[in-house]
């Protein structure tokens, strides 16, 4: 989805949560995907059973957006708490324009995941501003919807 659409983390109980939302609001989810679907990552610590069938990223439409979200995992989960479990996903249309905002965003906050070419396909960073809003950066050169 394009434009800006809030992502929400959860300590293990993301599609629960989204099957709720998704009771509410009604729709179909745009994308499902649990962390045991992702490619290997070189020294990344093997999953759980549990821990593959957690989700990933799962997106559901919302009124000309989506609502989006995943459980948080490994070290970054011990950090994920009500309160810092939401970020807001902001889709770029060029990669200039991802590493603009990435750095302005990231200026006098913290760099969580700088700005790189991700195995899903899209250009994609993350960080933190100097209030302490959590945001995406994503450009994708062949969006699907």
């Amino acid at each position: 989805m394009t434009g800006l659409n809030p992502y929400l983390t959860f300590p293990g109980n993301c599609e629960e949560a989204f099957n709720y939302y998704q009771k509410v609001f009604g729709g179909e989810f745009i994308y499902v995907g649990r962390f045991g679907e992702m490619p290997p990552q070189e020294g990344a610590p093997e999953l759980s059973a549990e821990e593959k069938q957690k989700i990933m990223h799962i997106s559901l439409p919302l009124y000309g957006g989506a609502l989006m979200g995943s459980d948080a995992g490994g070290d970054w989960g011990k950090h994920a708490v009500i309160g810092n479990n939401i970020s807001l996903s902001i889709n770029v249309p060029s990669a200039a324009e991802a590493d603009r905002i990435h750095a302005a965003l990231s200026d006098g906050g913290m760099v969580t995941m700088p700005m790189a070419k991700t195995f899903w396909g899209d250009y994609f960073g993350m960080c933190t501003d100097s209030f302490g809003i959590n945001w995406m950066i994503s450009f994708n050169e062949n969006p699907q919807g």
